[in-house]
């Protein structure tokens, strides 16, 4: 972007980076007037590269405006370990919803947010499913505090820094309280933030005593009851034993 300082300079892919995070970041699509502003650029400046990311599937035309696809998730997907952890996870995972008849998705971090990489639904006709690619700030999840709070105190502090860094609204002193309550535990039982009467159960998938992703059930109460909460988060808690098991062979 133009007020970059960085030593070596490269303006074609400065202006495509920008382009890409301003689309990340968006809720809505943007026309191009709303794009070249965003990113401080013109019109004209900014037309080609509109259209190679375009070409290349990166950004898609939708209601009047530019959106970012999936495409970059997906490469970010191939990374080794990320497929690797979502390997050893799903088909865990899969049994998990079929043991405890809830939705259950998996959660790692990437800068200030967490990011949902997999999911898996239960049987039957009824659960709440997050999907694919839904990102929140770290602070402003269930599953983003589970993965806090099994880090060691490097990490915490780096990851404090990015929070505040990125500008993230959160409670710093709540936040903390609730990373080792939850780290004393081993497990988050927490309301949801975005949805009344769901409760988050989360627990962290372990690797050299880190977490490097946490699983997570919106649990419904259903009725009849037909698996009490407490009986889901022991069948929780035993799937991020095994899939954590899973990444240590």
């Amino acid at each position: 972007m133009p007020e970059a300082t960085s030593k070596y300079r490269a303006p074609a892919l400065d202006k495509g980076l920008g382009i890409l995070e301003l689309l990340a970041r968006s809720t809505e699509p943007l026309n191009l007037t709303a794009v070249a502003a965003g990113v401080g650029y013109s019109k004209g400046e900014i037309f080609r590269m509109v259209q190679v990311l375009e070409e290349h599937d990166y950004i898609a035309h939708e209601d009047g405006g530019y959106v970012l696809t999936n495409r970059l998730f997906l490469l970010g997907m191939e990374r080794p370990p990320i497929k690797s952890l979502a390997e050893a996870a799903l088909p865990i995972m899969h049994q998990l919803t079929e043991r405890t008849l809830q939705a259950c998705h998996l959660v790692v971090a990437s800068g200030e947010m967490m990011v949902v990489i997999a999911r898996a639904e239960p049987p039957g006709d009824l659960a709440f499913v997050v999907r694919v690619g839904h990102r929140l700030p770290l602070a402003q999840s269930t599953s983003g505090i589970v993965l806090f709070a099994f880090q060691g105190d490097e990490a915490r502090a780096n990851w404090l820094k990015t929070l505040d860094d990125a500008g993230v609204q959160y409670v710093r002193n709540r936040f903390l309280k609730q990373a080792n309550e939850i780290r004393a535990k081993g497990f988050a039982s927490l309301p949801s933030g975005d949805v009344d009467a769901i409760i988050d159960l989360s627990a962290p998938i372990l690797k050299g005593g880190v977490a490097v992703g946490a699983l997570t059930i919106p649990y419904v109460e259903r009725r009849p009851v037909k698996v009490s909460r407490d009986a889901v988060l022991k069948h929780l808690c035993s799937a991020v034993a095994d899939i954590s098991t899973e990444l240590a062979r």
